[in-house]
């Protein structure tokens, strides 16, 4: 459908200076189409969100700005049949975003004009996203221990329990199982917390090198049993800004890692260095090192890079993110860098002095 072309413009009265004040103070994208299908007002976003430089819309035809048929489609229906109507859209530069629109007619001084507002939902769908994949991963870690538990309870509800060489097998694995269930929901609630802010921080200088040799004895059977060496490269007055049981806490995640994930007989290494305003903490391994293909996600939720070892070696698959999360409290950040066959190294990044309130 196209509009006549004896529509005069010099016919088409001006959009009023208020009208213009009025769609600036919207923060959804807002454009007014007149009856020639020209845009003869656009706010601030619309011109950020619909130009590479964000240049002016105004006097440009809809079909230079927009390639949507369906979009054409709803604003000729308003101008022309006083019909609103409402439509989704995908359309962006370098990076696709989707609008939710809504098209309706104004009239002015006896002209009909369309008045499009474009939402966009791009975050919102993927924070939707994210919300089904989280319920959908927590569904299935739950449900393979739950399943494992059921099966054993059943076996020994048909007579297993008076099986003396098998029930104390059965119980066992029952219990590993729950044990198992319980992290992962600790862990649930633990990152929930973080997240929306339930926690405070008791930001103070921490001496790191008694934190590390505390943790060092706590993981040593573990490393013991693989032939791990644990080395703490940090001198012993070595301090950071930090809440010491946070920091604990993002440490513990790091060097368990490192120790599950290394080779038998490797090293897990710790070492602190300051750089300008930041000290930088480093939890180095010597195990297989990870694809470059995964790093970008290693810090999402449940994301693993090889689920049936995870499992094999236990884990509830947020430890990472609950580091990620943790050092964004303290007003720094966790990143990783590996080399497949050389290992994995951790860095998390502190500000020096950082006078971070509690939340």
């Amino acid at each position: 459908m196209t509009v006549r072309s004896f529509i005069s413009k010099d016919s088409i009265p001006a959009i009023p200076p208020f009208l213009q004040s009025f769609i600036d103070a919207d923060r959804d994208a807002v454009i007014i189409v007149d009856p020639t299908m020209r845009i003869v007002a656009a706010n601030r976003s619309a011109a950020s969100s619909f130009t590479r430089d964000g240049s002016s819309l105004a006097n440009r035809r809809l079909t230079e700005v927009f390639r949507e048929p369906a979009l054409h489609k709803a604003f000729l229906g308003a101008i022309k049949e006083n019909a609103p109507s409402d439509l989704r859209v995908e359309f962006g530069f370098l990076t696709k975003s989707k609008y939710d629109v809504h098209v309706a007619a104004i009239s002015l001084d006896g002209a009909t004009f369309a008045v499009g507002s474009f939402q966009d939902i791009t975050e919102i769908e993927r924070l939707e996203r994210a919300r089904q994949e989280f319920l959908s991963n927590i569904s299935h870690e739950l449900r393979t221990p739950l399943t494992s538990i059921l099966a054993f309870v059943e076996t020994l509800e048909d007579g297993a329990i008076d099986d003396r060489e098998n029930n104390r097998r059965f119980l066992n694995t029952i219990r590993r199982n729950s044990e198992r269930m319980h992290a992962l929901i600790a862990d649930i609630l633990e990152l929930s917390s973080i997240e929306t802010g339930d926690i405070s921080l008791d930001i103070k200088q921490v001496r790191i090198f008694n934190v590390v040799e505390e943790i060092f004895a706590s993981l040593s059977s573990k490393a013991d049993g693989r032939g791990i060496a644990l080395i703490n490269e940090i001198a012993p007055e070595g301090r950071v800004t930090a809440d010491l049981m946070r920091l604990e806490q993002m440490l513990t995640n790091l060097i368990d890692n490192a120790i599950k994930f290394n080779r038998e007989g490797g090293t897990v290494t710790v070492s602190l260095e300051s750089r300008g305003d930041k000290d930088l903490v480093f939890v180095k391994d010597t195990g297989e090192g990870l694809p470059s293909s995964h790093l970008s996600r290693i810090f999402e939720r449940f994301y693993r890079v090889d689920r049936g070892r995870t499992r094999e070696v236990g884990g509830t698959g947020l430890g990472l993110a609950i580091v990620k999360h943790l050092a964004k409290l303290h007003g720094g950040e966790v990143s990783v860098r590996s080399t497949l066959g050389q290992g994995t190294e951790f860095v998390i990044e502190l500000p020096v002095n950082a006078n971070v309130q509690p939340i």
